[in-house]
């Protein structure tokens, strides 16, 4: 199975997100410094969750649209869905911790 975060695109979104696993965004673009530091912290993640959560990434600067309807106002931006619907958000370059504690308190680990 890969670990390699999905790359959502207006497209596939609403596929993605009809998975029964929740799914992590992370809002991002190329010209954004603090959402390449955050990249390996998120395919970390991605690693050490892939088995109960989705991870995907959805570039801003090509999905307007999609950023404008989650009101993304800031990059990076990461936003955990449950059945297609925000349930809670983390914004900038935060701590692995952070986003670990985010993704437990959905999954209900410890």
């Amino acid at each position: 199975m890969s670990t390699e975060p999905t790359k959502l695109t207006a497209s596939n979104f609403n596929m993605i997100m009809s998975n029964d696993k929740a799914v992590l965004v992370d809002f991002w673009a190329e010209w954004c410094g603090p959402c390449r530091v955050m990249h390996p912290i998120f395919e970390k993640l991605a690693s050490e969750f892939r088995d109960k959560i989705v991870f995907a990434r959805l570039n801003v600067d090509d999905n307007g649209d999609l950023s404008a309807k989650y009101r993304v106002m800031s990059i990076p931006t990461f936003m955990l869905f449950s059945r297609g619907k925000p349930i809670d958000m983390a914004v900038g370059a935060v701590s692995e911790d952070k986003l670990r504690q985010m993704i437990q308190k959905h999954l209900g680990s410890a």
